[in-house]
Formats: structure tokens, sequence, C-alpha cells
């Protein structure tokens, strides 16, 4: 392990302005690594490098084909180096390591799905008659500013900057104080792509400082923030000050509904996926089941043995895919998400198990499930982002509804059932941005994501994710 790790600006590796961050271990609690700490100096000369950058042409007058090879290679570097970077992901994020691995090859794939958009993204032609030749062109916006999420360190950085990249934006990235130690390898394998000094750079630092540096900044072109609706409140108003526009991904409380012709080894297994995978600290999570009266005691029956059967533990310790869950990212947010579950017990609700911190060195929560939740509560309005499953009763379709609509949240949403019209009506009623029909999580790289409501707003994923970072210019001509 390396001890101390600096920020990548310009081409080069330097210390940061405002001094050191020490970075912990959450599977052990003990200290990690120190990484250089960005001040607000350092982020004006990340921003002023990816502008000169930019102002140079260095990507934007590349063939789009040149771009799509080194968004490739830099992809390829990624799987070369899976192991260890899995291993150091594992490390500071506390996720068991074959879930590490998964997420570098997640990273990976952004590369080599933007990197294929590259020669695709094209203007058109506009009849105005036998006079004029008229027609439209993108052009980047310049400098993407990128502020990325603990959750998904590596993955969230790269499905960002791939698509700016390919449209030839350059690039500055505030990583999580958290678990910033990955994106490190980001640096070097746009260096091993031959991509020019400027377009990438990575730095660590608070978000009230370096975050807030950045958001605001005059000379950035865009700005992407995954985050709370706090913060991202925040970064949308600091961009509006500049008239920069803002794409916001912010969380949800996602409802999964459960219908009586459900097949429920289908549902238990999304269930497994849906919020015990990372700990349950993903922002798209299955945190609510609203199960029909007809299989709602089964369900919480086997949610609960699903969760006792899981194997909690340093990440490091569990490398082997299976039923294993790793430690949340740090005290703070077990000990959040552990309040939340002392509440809804105090509130009402039945804990069926879990609820607890476990009695071991960690940031280590018990995968816990809830029911005798009623839509009103706390623990069915506050998105926890741990491990923590609510069921809620129904009785009919519209009712489910109701009460998967009844947040300020919309970013994803899901229908379990037989029966195809029912899926699709509930398509249609669900207010999310995406709906899952019999798996959660279903989709991929290729498919937009992004929320209603308190979710945010603008879409990431698919190709939609590549007009965040482009403007459309029209070109008139008058022909005679």
């Amino acid at each position: 392990m390396q001890e101390y790790w600096q920020n990548y600006i310009n081409g080069r590796w330097v210390d940061g302005g405002s001094g050191r961050l020490a970075i912990t271990n959450p599977g052990t609690g003990e200290k990690l690594a120190e990484i250089a700490l960005a001040s607000r100096q350092d982020v004006d000369d990340a921003v002023a490098a990816a502008r000169a950058c930019h102002r140079s042409g260095a990507l934007s007058t590349l063939r789009p084909v040149e771009r799509s090879r080194m968004m490739r290679r830099m992809g390829d570097y990624l799987l070369a180096h899976r192991t260890e970077i899995a291993e150091l992901l594992t490390l500071e994020s506390g996720k068991p390591y074959w879930e590490a691995v998964i997420e570098v090859e997640g990273a990976a794939r952004y590369f080599e799905y933007y990197g294929n958009q590259a020669e695709t993204v094209e203007g058109r032609s506009i009849p105005l008659g036998g006079d004029y030749l008229d027609f439209t062109i993108y052009e980047p916006y310049g400098v993407s500013a990128q502020i990325i999420p603990w959750n998904y360190p590596l993955e969230m950085t790269a499905r960002g900057i791939a698509a700016a990249l390919t449209t030839a934006n350059a690039c500055v990235v505030k990583t999580p104080e958290l678990d910033p130690l990955t994106n490190s390898y980001l640096a070097h394998a746009a260096e091993a792509a031959g991509l020019p000094d400027g377009a990438l750079n990575i730095l660590c630092g608070y978000g009230d400082e370096a975050g807030a540096q950045l958001a605001g900044h005059a000379d950035i072109g865009t700005i992407v923030f995954t985050g709370s609706v706090e913060t991202g409140t925040k970064v949308a108003l600091a961009a509006a000050a500049n008239l920069k526009p803002a794409i916001l991904e912010l969380g949800g409380k996602s409802a999964a509904i459960v219908m009586p012709d459900a097949d429920l080894d289908v549902v238990m297994e999304s269930v497994r996926w849906g919020i015990f995978f990372n700990a349950g600290q993903v922002c798209s999570a299955m945190s609510r089941l609203i199960a029909h009266a007809d299989v709602h005691d089964e369900l919480v029956e086997r949610s609960a043995a699903l969760a006792q059967s899981l194997s909690v533990g340093p990440g490091i310790e569990r490398r082997e895919f299976g039923a294993t869950m790793g430690a949340m990212i740090s005290d703070g947010q077990r000990d959040r998400a552990e309040n939340l579950c002392r509440n809804a017990e105090r509130g009402g609700a039945k804990l069926v198990t879990g609820g607890h911190r476990l009695n071991q060195p960690g940031s280590f929560l018990a995968p816990t499930v809830f029911s005798d939740v009623s839509s009103d509560m706390e623990i069915a309005q506050t998105e926890v982002f741990g491990p923590v499953l609510t069921v809620l009763k129904t009785t009919s379709e519209a009712e489910a509804i109701k009460i998967a609509n009844g947040t300020d949240y919309g970013l994803v949403g899901g229908i379990f059932t037989a029966d195809i019209d029912a899926a699709h009506r509930a398509a249609r009623q669900i207010q999310a941005g995406q709906i899952f029909i019999n798996e959660w999580f279903a989709g991929g790289v290729e498919t937009p994501f992004g929320g209603y409501g308190k979710s945010g707003y603008g879409r990431e994923k698919g190709r939609e994710a590549l007009w965040n970072y482009v403007q459309t210019k029209n070109i008139a001509y008058r022909t005679r």
C-alpha cells in the first residue's frame, strides 16, 4: 500500500494546497493511507489546465475515431490492472473484493461504450429552399466539472468522463473524500491512452472548499454531480449563478411492487441485489418492497432469511462471488443508518432482523428488514443508504402505485408480475426515470438513467448522456 497519494493536474502529480487527508479502511477502522488535499487554488489550476487543453484543440480537432481509440485504451488499461485496482477499492470502500472487481469491469465498460459512440455524434441538414444550405453541428462545452460520490468512486467517475472525453471536453474531477485513491488509476489510464496534458485532472478535496470552488467556477462549461439533495441544491445554485448547465443525480427511495402472481424466487433474487449489494449504498436501491397481502408474509419471511444468510465482514476476506456483504463506507454513515432503524422501531415498525451495528471493528451494519411499515413513516420516506429493506403491505395495484409515488423522490421503480398488461400499466404510472419489470437493475450502460422530483434532473448513461456535453450550433449559408 502506497502511504501517500497525490493529485493529478495538467499531466503531473502534485501536492495539495490544503495539506493531507487521512483515508480509513472501513473494513477495519484503521488508517489506510494519506492523500493530497486540494485547495481552491488547486481547483483553479486544474480548471485552467483543462481550459487550455480545450482551447488548444488537442481533443476537439481529432477525428472522432481517434478519441474513440483513446477511450477504448483507457478501458483496456483498467481491465489489465483490475486485480490491483479491485484490491485497493476494497480496502478504501469496504465492499467485498468480488464486488470491487465488478466495479472495475463496469468502469471499463463505460470507456468501451462511449468510445464506440464517438463517431455517431452527427448534426443534420435543414431544408430552407434552393438559396440556402443550413446545417447543425455539435460542439463541446469545453471544461466538464465532475463531483463524484463515494459509493462507486471508480465507476461513477468513468461514467462521466468517458462521455465527456468522447465529445472532446476536458475534465476536472473532484473525488470523494472517503475513498479517492482508485481514481489515480484513471490518470494512469489516460496517460497510457495518450490523452493530452490537461484533458483529465483529478483532485481530492473537501466539498465545501474544492467542491464549492469547482461548482461555482466561471470557466467550467458544465457540471455533473451525484450525491445528496442538500448538496445538489447548492451545486445547482452555484452553477446557475454563472448560467452553467448542471446534471444532478440525487438519490431515491425506490419501490418494487410485488403482485400476487409474481414469481417469488425472481423477486428474492432482486432483493439480494436490490438492497444488500454494496451494503445498500446505491442511489437506485430497492429500499421499499410493496407487497400484495397475498404474498406479504412470505416475502417478509424470505427476506429476513436472506438477510440472515449473508456473511458480513471485511471485504478483502470475501473474495469469491456469493452471499457476502462488506462494510458501510464510514462509522458516520453506519451510525446514521442505525439511528434511522431505531427511530423506525420507536415509530411502530416491526424490526424483523438486523437494525444494529456488528460487535467488531469496522463500519458494519447487520442486514436489516422491517415490516408493519406505513407509507408515512420516516423509514419509508427517508433514503437510508444502507442495507435496510422496508416491506409495506397493499391490497390492490392502485394502492401500490399510490404508495410507490408517495415520496419526494423518483429515481427508479419496479413491478413484479406475470401480467404483462399490469406491468406496462404500472410502468406508465410510476413516477420515476427508470422502471424495472421482473428484474431490479435490468439494463446497463446503454440505458439512460436519471430521476424525477428530488432525484434530480438530466440523464446519464446511454446515448442521452452525450447531450450533456455538447451544444448545438446552427450554420446557415446563402448560396446565391
